[in-house]
């Protein structure tokens, strides 16, 4: 079972930029999927985007397209959430995942089996 702990988060005003890393341990995590999610205050969680095993494949929310990057490092199991523009609306707790296949899941939270403990995402003036 991956283990997965989420950093990078922070306060950044509107029009900022952060980047989340996800650093796995206790497996290879070039097997698995990894997804973003998060959660607002108040809220249910909400996928953010998902990138497969090789990272050849990629898929966004449409809240975040054009503004958020989902990239990996196989060789240091690490996988990056580079987000630009960011909004009021941004702002949330996000999560790392991890799910064992080889193509491109949907962001579905019930299909993912290993999870970080959240990073906080804060933009506001």
């Amino acid at each position: 079972q991956l283990q997965l702990v989420e950093s990078g988060g922070g306060l950044v005003q509107p029009g900022g930029s952060l980047r989340l890393s996800c650093a796995a341990s206790g497996g290879n995590m070039a097997f698995y999927a990894i997804g973003w999610f998060r959660r607002a205050p108040g809220t249910d969680l909400e996928g953010v985007s998902v990138i497969s095993s090789s990272g050849g494949s990629t898929n966004y929310a449409d809240s975040v397209k054009g503004r958020f990057i989902i990239s990996r490092d196989n060789a240091k199991n690490t996988v990056f959430l580079q987000m630009n523009s960011l909004k009021p609306e941004d702002t949330a707790v996000y999560y790392c995942a991890a799910k064992m296949i080889a193509g491109l899941p949907k962001l579905i939270v019930a299909d993912f089996s290993s999870w970080g403990q959240g990073t906080q995402v804060t933009v506001s003036a």
